[in-house]
């Protein structure tokens, strides 16, 4: 087997995107045949030992897409000791064993499109700034933005990452809010609803930009990524992707296009609608 950057080798392994393999090894995390790992460097995974945690990399797996109406209230992470609930409790039991995780976050107030895979390349190529992928948000305030205020934030508002941009703001219908409203839980139909596009993916970006022109956010709704849309899938459901969905959300990337499940999509798995209420209230 020909030698791999470390961060790459980690990624199909399934355990993180590349990005997220770099952090493992900055924090220490990774050896190399008993040794400490260095960002960057060349292995051969079929000759060197590998461990993340002190666990050997797992064998490399079928590749699995999954897409989650994410509910207010659980976090976007595999694991949070200080969380009282993460996105992979509402998973299906068919998921456990595909070492799945969520390709970006969405915060634990937000809501909506969250997708999950254990394919770090593919997760990479939607995350990468470079690509462009875009996000689409519905966002709701109590008061109407002004002209002032919505060109604040198409021109750009300084954070400490750098000038936070949106790619498009626009008032949402009526119609397009009644469709994505009914989807919420508790629904909200007492709010000033707006469509923001961003292809930056800053942490809290939106919140931080909106609470700069002080118009802060009351609900903020993920209802696009790339080409895959919320759709009709309800709060605390989840379904797996067809193949080109996976595709076309990657923008056609090889990984992408080679998925290696074989399983033809599901239908989306229902959760007891009680214990979603539960769940999600306050």
């Amino acid at each position: 087997m020909a030698p791999e950057r470390l961060q790459k080798v980690i990624a199909a392994a399934g355990l993180a995107s590349r990005r997220g393999a770099e952090d493992l090894i900055r924090d220490g995390r990774v050896t190399v045949d008993g040794r400490m790992a260095i960002l960057g460097e060349q292995v051969d995974a079929g000759l060197q030992v590998v461990r993340v945690d002190g666990n050997a990399l797992p064998a490399t797996e079928a590749h699995v897409y999954w897409v989650m109406n994410k509910p207010v209230g659980f976090v976007s992470t595999v694991h949070d000791r200080h969380a009282a609930q993460t996105v992979m409790e509402l998973l299906p039991e068919e998921t456990h064993d595909s070492r799945l995780y969520p390709v970006g976050r969405l915060d634990e107030d937000s809501e909506g499109l969250l997708l999950f895979t254990n394919d770090g390349a593919w997760a990479d190529r939607l995350l990468h700034p470079r690509y462009g992928v875009e996000r689409e948000y519905l966002v709701g305030l109590d008061w109407t933005i002004s002209k002032e205020q919505k060109l604040a934030l198409r021109l750009g508002i300084e954070l400490e990452e750098g000038n936070a941009r949106v790619e498009r703001l626009d008032n949402v219908t009526p119609e397009e809010a009644r469709k994505y409203l009914a989807l919420l839980q508790p629904p909200h139909d007492q709010l000033h609803w707006y469509r923001v596009v961003l292809a930056q993916g800053w942490k809290r970006q939106i919140r931080r930009m909106f609470d700069a022109i002080e118009q802060p956010v009351r609900r903020l709704v993920r209802i696009r990524i790339g080409t895959l849309r919320l759709s009709d899938l309800r709060v605390g459901d989840s379904r797996r992707l067809t193949q080109r969905e996976v595709r076309q959300i990657a923008g056609g990337s090889a990984t992408a296009g080679t998925g290696r499940s074989g399983k033809a999509p599901t239908a989306p798995h229902r959760r007891d609608r009680g214990a979603e209420s539960r769940e999600t209230e306050g």
